[in-house]
């Protein structure tokens, strides 16, 4: 039996403007588009609410703060899974690609950081095959070059998990992300209790583990992306030579460059580059790299990441849309241009034929106050 929703007199999101119309939805999916005011008999009226694609997120790590809600505290994989699902239906998010580390510590240095990412790739696959999430949910593997042991857990993936995406992450202190070594010293810090001879252990054991493997587990976190099927980005690129290594690798997408010249290259070798909602709306890096709002003004950025806060992708892509003067492409940092980079032609723009993936938002004081989500033309918050 056919199920059709009408959602009329909506400003309605299209790729590149914003034009007053309704959308006609057919067994969850776009059937129609028509501009005007009019509501017909049975369609949705929105009363002139903002209409656009679901929000598509490459890379959060929200899942993990729900996995370990305080230092030190476990949480049930699944009820895990499915309250971060819940919350990302609730910012707006209708495709994520949850982003599970692989690489981890498991010598007893103090570093803490157990594996988990098969047994959580088999929950959310099983979470999935039950029809238990809101929302569309792919796999993005971090795999961490300054680990223990990044290559034996790379292997317990198959072509069969469906991997969209793995990511080259080195956080080595001194570097990329954490040029400033105070601070990584904060960070860290403040996540765990080290005394001064601690800390000190702790960052030459780093060190130590990077000169040891690093190349190797480099080496192999390209060889399993081609292996999988999988997009290849890179992380916390600093500099031209890291960027060009990326490239030379087959990158596609750059994952929070963190300064303008590593931007630059990336735009000039044809690698999307993606920052975090949280930069924008703060107004800076917490690390001390780069402002998202620096690389929006040159034209440096392609994607927006909620990183860590999942409210915060919606909010920044209107506050893009400001600094631009086009919320078409503001929205297109969180819509369409990420679901291009990952090869998923299905969703990301209203259009016919496309995926219902669809969000209800007005903007009050210049924040988006989102109103309800669908998912395949389903409620889903």
């Amino acid at each position: 039996m056919t199920h059709q929703t009408i959602f009329a007199n909506a400003r309605l999101i299209l790729n590149d403007e914003v034009v007053t119309g309704s959308l006609v939805v057919t067994d969850g999916v776009i059937s129609d588009i028509a501009q005007g005011t009019t509501v017909p008999k049975g369609a949705y009226d929105l009363d002139g609410d903002y209409l656009s694609p679901g929000l598509v997120e490459l890379h959060t790590d929200n899942v993990e703060r729900h996995l370990e809600p305080r230092p030190k505290v476990s949480w049930p994989f699944r009820a895990a899974i499915l309250a971060h699902d819940r919350e990302l239906a609730g910012a707006g998010i209708t495709t994520v690609f949850d982003a599970i580390r692989v690489g981890s510590m498991v010598s007893d240095t103090g570093a803490g950081s157990p594996k988990y990412a098969r047994q959580m790739t088999d929950e959310i696959m099983r979470v999935r095959t039950a029809g238990l999430l809101r929302i569309s949910h792919h796999i993005h593997l971090r795999a961490e070059v300054c680990s223990e042991t990044l290559i034996d857990e790379l292997a317990e993936f198959s072509t069969e998990d469906r991997i969209g995406i793995v990511s080259l992450m080195d956080h080595t202190p001194g570097q990329r992300q954490f040029v400033d070594i105070s601070k990584f010293e904060t960070y860290i810090r403040g996540k765990r209790q080290y005394t001064d001879a601690q800390w000190d252990d702790y960052i030459t054991f780093l060190y130590g583990l990077q000169a040891r493997l690093g190349a190797k587990h480099e080496a192999a976190t390209v060889a399993a992306a081609k292996r999988l099927g999988a997009t290849l980005a890179s992380h916390d690129d600093t500099t031209e030579d890291q960027v060009a290594t990326s490239h030379s690798y087959g990158v596609r997408v750059a994952e929070f460059p963190t300064t303008a010249v590593a931007a630059d290259a990336c735009h000039a070798n044809g690698i999307a580059t993606i920052m975090g909602a949280p930069n924008l709306i703060r107004g800076g890096s917490h690390s001390g790299n780069v402002a998202a709002s620096d690389l929006a003004r040159m034209d440096r950025l392609d994607i927006l990441s909620s990183d860590y806060v999942p409210a915060g992708l919606l909010m920044a892509a209107v506050q893009l849309g400001d600094i631009w003067g086009d919320l078409a492409r503001g929205m297109r940092t969180v819509t369409a241009t990420p679901s291009q980079a990952v090869g998923l032609t299905d969703r990301g723009t209203l259009a016919i034929g496309q995926r219902a993936d669809i969000i209800r938002f007005a903007i009050q004081d210049q924040t988006p106050v989102l109103q309800e989500t669908w998912s395949a033309g389903k409620r889903a918050s």
